[in-house]
């Protein structure tokens, strides 16, 4: 068939919904599927949460000198990928590169600062429920991100060497999507590990 509604195929932009569906819809399912994964883990620590033991959370509440400000910076990364798609859409290559790799940079920070606070936590994987639960959790999220950061390091790379544009946009949109996703899991972690225990969720006695 040499068009799609009535558009010849040769017309269609590289990148548009019509030549990389399957593309899209691939990380589409993906996401669903690890976004899943992540629910059935922070499910597992509400429910350690809410259990009457004598052996609770450390005494200490977790610390938000690291992780809050770490936060912000995973944040600030998506808003930087986010800008880096966009100048790929408008053909601005300066802005796609600036943003992808700049996104890619405050990522690696990230990841940097997470693996500081792993080395300062006074528990590990095998001394307690609560121990494993964190690490378990927080480094499942960290493969993930390194694996976006495989993904957003070549995308700059091939994005100054002018492979991508208004009509081959779709592998950055691609990319976009699971950055996104990993910033957005990192939102619950967050929230579940570091500020459900100031709202009370502590094990009862």
């Amino acid at each position: 068939m040499s068009a799609v509604v009535g558009v010849p195929r040769r017309s269609l932009p590289v990148g548009s919904i019509g030549s990389h569906a399957a593309g899209w819809w691939g990380i589409i399912c993906a996401v669903l599927t690890e976004g899943a994964l992540f629910g059935y883990l922070l499910f597992s620590y509400f429910y350690f949460a809410i259990q009457p033991r004598q052996i609770a959370f450390p005494p200490q509440l977790p610390s938000l000198w690291l992780a809050a400000p770490n936060t912000m910076i995973l944040l600030a990364s998506s808003v930087a990928v986010w800008q880096g798609e966009r100048g790929a859409r408008r053909g601005s290559r300066s802005r796609q590169v600036m943003g992808i790799g700049l996104g890619f940079l405050l990522g690696a920070t990230f990841l940097g600062v997470q693996m500081l606070e792993w080395h300062d936590q006074p528990f590990g994987l095998n001394s307690s429920a609560y121990g494993s639960l964190f690490l378990t959790i927080t480094g499942f999220h960290m493969a993930h991100l390194v694996l976006g950061l495989l993904i957003l390091l070549p995308l700059t790379v091939w994005s100054a060497l002018g492979y991508f544009g208004p009509r081959h946009s779709a592998p950055i949109s691609i990319g976009a999507i699971y950055w996104h996703f990993v910033d957005a899991v990192w939102l619950a972690v967050f929230f579940t590990l570091y500020i459900t225990p100031y709202l009370g969720l502590r094990h009862g006695p």
